[in-house]
């Protein structure tokens, strides 16, 4: 075998192998990719499904009044003895928006108590959220620094927690409040934390 033929196998082999790298790479983020778009992020797990709710104890939003009096902040005594859904909202989530006329109809459910979670928002922002779309909470506290979502096991907003009776968690929806979750998912969640003991 002659001298060139050597060094253009050995570039070859070069070649490839500078190469190698790129097309692991290129495959893994196909994979990736793939497998994103193939989920429902609604249907993340929460490892705090049939646990009691984390200790909470949220300040009251400042200023936000109903009927002349200052709307509660949030606290476990919140959840004691009726099913409650939890919503973690922000005033700059465009989503948190979209789900306010389906948050407003569940307000209006005597079976449940709707309460809010503000996340990571300023006050003067978070009211003026609830008086452009109305305020459905029957409670609602600030958590300004994003420590209570930790616990929560927040991963973005907006989040909706279903609390029972007994101050577990029974079910987390991950992302908006949609006519198709809430007619095929949320009620029927629902009606289980009210059966339940």
């Amino acid at each position: 075998m002659s001298a060139t033929t050597n060094e253009t196998a050995s570039k070859g082999r070069r070649n490839i192998l500078v190469l190698l790298p790129l097309i692991v790479f290129a495959g893994l983020a196909a994979l990736f990719f793939i497998r994103l778009g193939a989920g429902d992020a609604s249907r993340i797990p929460s490892a705090l499904i049939g646990k009691a709710a984390p200790q909470t104890n949220l300040p009251a939003l400042p200023g936000l009044v109903r009927n002349g009096e200052q709307v509660p902040g949030l606290s476990n005594a919140t959840f004691e003895g009726r099913v409650t859904l939890v919503n973690v909202w922000a005033s700059w989530c465009v989503p948190c928006a979209d789900e306010v006329p389906f948050l407003n109809q569940l307000g209006k459910d005597k079976r449940i108590q709707l309460v809010g979670f503000n996340y990571k928002d300023g006050a003067d922002n978070a009211r003026r959220f609830l008086g452009r779309y109305g305020n459905p909470y029957a409670a609602t506290g600030q958590d300004l620094n994003g420590r209570m979502g930790i616990e929560w096991g927040v991963y973005g907003v907006p989040e909706t927690f279903l609390v029972g009776k007994d101050g577990r968690i029974a079910y987390k929806l991950v992302g908006p409040i949609t006519e198709e979750n809430l007619q095929t998912t949320l009620e029927a969640e629902i009606q289980k934390a009210l059966a339940a003991n």
